[in-house]
């Protein structure tokens, strides 16, 4: 029993400790060996070193974000004639094309036939005619800068892909809005970290970028297609980069409940990708990649659930010792701040300082609901869209 909570201990503070703190020391021993203390970025972008490139929306019936999506697509500075935006509206049932249309500028698809978010793309970037591709969601707004900070990370030719930042906006009003900020200022240090290693370890769909010349066509059935696409960029020798001043802004989940819904989601595309890329976790073949992809998110995806109930179960069996003690005493104290954490959340109430036990536990729940959803195979490609505040 020691032993299983020494490793169960271990485990969870690499992964959500640990593995930040060993990359940013990996990243100080380079630079001290290199004697480049700093990091020398380029200065500025003149428009006229910039790649031609394609901006693609995938929106279903999105009317009532629609025109506020496109004046944001026009407000973003890039050479107009460098630029194509390109909406794929495929089974939209609302006035989406009709909003469409009163933009010349801008290229609508729309197929009758609704077939998921990665069906879309693909016919997308078939249509698509320049060199660098940059994927965004129909219902986050990019800064006026995201897609000159995006493209010019490509001077790298090593350089594949690359990743904006997310935000998500504050409101002020329920639990969601500090879970999921929290979550994502937290993945956004470590892809920063990450970035500066060696490479990115997945990118979300809000705001990410490759090379067309590396895009795949992707099969339909898969759910997390962001993911997937700017893994398989690793695969073929190239590197992700983290644009942190591109970012894509977006609301809140309407609550923990509809955040959880699509967390569930998002965790049974996680074990569908890993079967996927499954030579990534080859340490011979992808040494720097593998270390980081199995440090950040496999065991984070399969272990660290594991290994808090693990390290639970084990402190019951070890109570011969004040620190042990101590240690069951924390433990429950923590999920019964979960705990209350949800039945607040439950009454429409804010959990103020309850929220972060509440939301970590809902973000480990979502793991092992989504393992089920995954093995019964009963998880659909085709988004069911979370509800979002509106702002």
């Amino acid at each position: 029993m020691s032993a299983l909570f020494n490793i169960s201990l271990f485990l969870l503070f690499y992964v959500y400790i640990g593995y930040g703190l060993l990359v940013y020391l990996l990243i100080k021993f380079r630079d001290a060996l290199k004697g480049n203390f700093k990091a020398h970025e380029k200065s500025g972008t003149v428009f006229t070193d910039l790649l031609p490139v394609t901006l693609i929306i995938a929106a279903y019936n999105e009317e009532a974000i629609l025109t506020e999506k496109v004046k944001n697509c026009f407000e973003l500075q890039y050479p107009p004639e460098k630029l194509e935006i390109i909406f794929v509206i495929d089974g939209s049932e609302d006035k989406s094309e009709e909003i469409l249309k009163n933009y010349q500028s801008v290229v609508c698809l729309n197929a009758p036939v609704r077939k998921g978010k990665t069906a879309a793309l693909n016919r997308a970037v078939e249509t698509a005619k320049n060199t660098i591709l940059i994927f965004s969601d129909a219902n986050t707004m990019l800064n006026s800068r995201a897609l000159i900070e995006i493209a010019s990370k490509y001077d790298d030719s090593k350089v594949g892909g690359v990743a904006g930042e997310k935000k998500v906006m504050k409101t002020g009003f329920t639990d969601s809005d500090e879970g999921e900020g929290l979550y994502w200022k937290y993945e956004s240090m470590l892809k920063k970290l990450d970035s500066s290693l060696y490479t990115v370890v997945g990118a979300a769909g809000e705001l990410f970028s490759i090379r067309r010349q590396l895009f795949e066509k992707l099969d339909e059935r898969i759910i997390l297609d962001d993911f997937v696409l700017s893994m398989r960029i690793n695969l073929k020798g190239y590197t992700v980069k983290y644009a942190e001043t591109a970012y894509a802004m977006e609301l809140p989940s309407e609550n923990v409940q509809e955040e959880l819904k699509r967390k569930i989601r998002i965790s049974a595309g996680a074990f569908q990708a890993m079967l996927l890329l499954l030579p990534l976790l080859n340490v011979f073949r992808f040494p720097m990649v593998a270390f980081q992809y199995i440090s950040h998110r496999v065991l984070r995806w399969t272990i660290c659930p594991l290994s808090l109930m693990t390290l639970l179960a084990s402190n019951f069996f070890l109570l011969h010792s004040l620190f042990y003690q101590l240690f069951l005493g924390v433990q429950i104290c923590f999920y019964l701040a979960a705990l209350i954490g949800y039945t607040l959340a439950k009454q429409n109430k804010k959990p103020g300082p309850f929220y972060v036990p509440y939301y970590f536990c809902v973000m480990n729940f979502a793991l092992i609901a989504g393992f089920f959803r995954f093995i019964q195979n009963n998880q659909s490609a085709i988004w069911e869209k979370a509800q979002r505040k509106v702002s």
